[in-house]
């Protein structure tokens, strides 16, 4: 009995450095604690961190291939646009030259009235008409190539159909002799009515 007592008490005698040793040991434990918890939200935040300039990263990728790509088309338009802007220009320029030109050969023909020539030379007034009629035909058969080149989007040539132009006139393919025929009579025809209507105008004149 007496030796259990002195066990017991042996027991209850800790030394005090080891009961400070333990303490030190569990602060230690502790601070490791804390430090890999630490270390774990800055690895976090590393992490978060890291997919945030990804994705900046891959926003500004976009932004560059998205600004390239329009910068592209829009300098390739811009080209295109100032070409087709040239074009119109020099095409009202020339529309504008056609329609003065028709303008004034078309003040010409009207002011032609054989009822007026009484008194003066006819021979002379007559041709003077016929080659009014003559540069009038050959200004309007080399300007409407011209206007005919105008294409509306559909693949109608609206200007030349309404002034009776057919484009097919101007293909450089063989024509037959009796398409020549008929061609000539209609170039001919309007001189040829004319000329009729001043001899009936100059018989009615000398019958006075």
């Amino acid at each position: 009995m007496a030796d259990r007592t002195r066990s017991d008490d042996q027991y209850l005698d800790l030394p005090e450095e080891d009961s400070l040793a333990g303490e030190h040991l569990d602060n230690q434990v502790q601070k490791a604690q804390e430090q890999l918890l630490a270390l774990k939200r800055q690895q976090e935040l590393i992490e978060r961190q890291k997919r945030e300039l990804e994705e900046l990263s891959r926003r500004q990728e976009q932004l560059q291939a998205g600004k390239g790509d329009m910068v592209e088309k829009f300098t390739r338009a811009v080209v295109v646009l100032e070409r087709e802007t040239y074009d119109a220009k020099k095409r009202v320029e020339l529309l504008n030259s056609i329609h003065e030109s028709f303008t004034s050969h078309l003040d010409v023909l009207d002011s032609i009235n054989p009822k007026g020539w009484e008194g003066l030379d006819i021979n002379k007034e007559l041709t003077k008409a016929l080659s009014a009629v003559d540069d009038a035909r050959a200004e309007y058969s080399a300007s409407l190539p011209k206007i005919s080149s105008a294409r509306e989007t559909d693949g109608t040539d609206h200007v030349a159909a309404s002034v009776g132009y057919q484009t097919e006139y101007a293909l450089t393919e063989q024509k037959d002799f009796m398409y020549w025929l008929k061609a000539g009579f209609a170039f001919t025809l309007p001189i040829l009515v004319l000329g009729v209507f001043l001899i009936i105008v100059l018989l009615a004149v000398f019958n006075k």
